[in-house]
């Protein structure tokens, strides 16, 4: 699918500035943060070649790409507490 959108000329005219890559890139957090993309789709999106690459991107956005809880941590924490004694 492709999307277009017209964006004034005035509100982003730094000729250094990849507006078309920082686009994708708030697609890809946003679609990601309100589950609707994958990391596999993230990482198509953006032509990351890695998974690792996602996760740094990720990770450098402020966004955690594990749902990953404080109760699970403690519940793995105990589990090997059990198996190790």
């Amino acid at each position: 699918m492709n999307v277009q959108v017209k964006i004034p000329d005035e509100v982003f005219n730094h000729e250094n500035s990849n507006i078309s890559r920082q686009v994708l890139e708030a697609v890809a957090l946003e679609g990601f943060k309100a589950k609707q993309m994958t990391t596999a789709q993230v990482k198509r999106l953006l032509g990351f070649n890695t998974r690792l690459e996602v996760y740094e991107f990720l990770a450098t956005n402020g966004v955690p790409w594990v749902n990953y809880s404080v109760e699970d941590a403690e519940r793995e924490r105990q589990l090997l507490d059990k198996i190790l004694s």
